[in-house]
């Protein structure tokens, strides 16, 4: 089965469907690890690592996909849904975007309806108009015929332009033919349930945040309609503050200072040295010394 539809298989099933945020081969290759099926290449996680900065549309479609190919070799099963955000431009843009996730093997893409490029600043989310929209979605649901590649269709206009107009988009992307939507920056539950009942029976998507009291927790998600869900904060936060704590470790060497580590040979395997081995012996030359 292709990665798109091993992904609609476990959309089908009953339980709701977790998504670790990832952003590199090591962060998928631990994820496939731990168990889980899918991730999220997240744009915000791969800006942080890649370019040490906020998500505000400064990565490139080069670099975002690149980010995509190194986690999908250091994990070939895991179904990963990539976060394209607006396409890198016009429709004709969004078209070549999704052709290349899906021939590159991505399960999912999402594209959304913010304006770019941005204004410049960081506060609120300007998004183009409905039917813009509806054009990008429509040329994404096209493209993504190719491979079969699922389309995630985002829209970003509740803050600014309010949950009627929120819940009119993701019905125009239901009608446009999007696998998976997605409203961002939902004000309370009720909002939740406008947004997965405008869905119409497709799979909603939610950011969720392990112990937040202002999101619900996955149980209470998939009890508001919602079948998909990330954790940007989880690891990114986690791994930032363990790289901080193991700088002021150092700059005070005191290794009580430092936070949670593994053994050398946990480390050794989490990054496969004895799967190098086991593989490079195949191909020793025998009269060659041990080294």
């Amino acid at each position: 089965m292709t990665p798109p539809d091993r992904l609609r298989t476990l959309l089908a099933e009953p339980d709701f469907v977790p998504m670790p945020a990832v952003w590199d081969g090591l962060t998928a290759k631990m994820t496939a690890s731990a168990g889980f099926k899918t991730a999220f290449l997240s744009g915000s996680c791969v800006a942080a690592s890649r370019l040490g900065g906020p998500d505000l549309d400064l990565l490139s479609f080069a670099e975002m996909f690149d980010s995509f190919s190194l986690a999908r070799a250091a994990a070939p099963d895991l179904l990963l849904l990539a976060d394209c955000d607006h396409g890198y431009g016009n429709v004709m843009n969004v078209q070549r975007t999704v052709r290349a996730y899906g021939r590159a093997g991505a399960a999912a893409v999402l594209i959304e309806d913010k304006v770019t490029p941005r204004a410049l600043t960081s506060a609120g989310k300007p998004t183009i108009t409905r039917e813009e929209a509806r054009m990008k979605i429509r040329a994404a649901v096209e493209a993504a015929k190719e491979s079969g590649v699922l389309v995630l269709a985002r829209t970003d206009c509740r803050p600014t332009l309010g949950i009627d107009e929120a819940v009119a988009r993701i019905e125009m992307y239901v009608e446009e033919g999007a696998d998976i939507l997605f409203l961002d920056s939902p004000a309370d539950r009720d909002e939740m349930l406008r947004a997965t009942a405008a869905a119409d029976g497709r799979p909603s998507f939610i950011v969720l945040s392990p112990g937040s009291t202002r999101m619900p927790t996955r149980e209470e998600a998939a009890q508001l309609g919602f079948k998909i869900g990330t954790y940007p904060a989880a690891t990114l936060s986690a791994v930032i503050g363990a790289i901080g704590q193991g700088l002021e470790s150092i700059r005070v060497e005191d290794a009580a200072a430092a936070p949670a580590t593994v053994p050398p040979r946990q480390l050794r395997a989490v990054l496969g040295y004895d799967d190098y081995d086991a593989t490079a012996s195949r191909f020793a030359d025998p009269s060659s010394p041990t080294p």
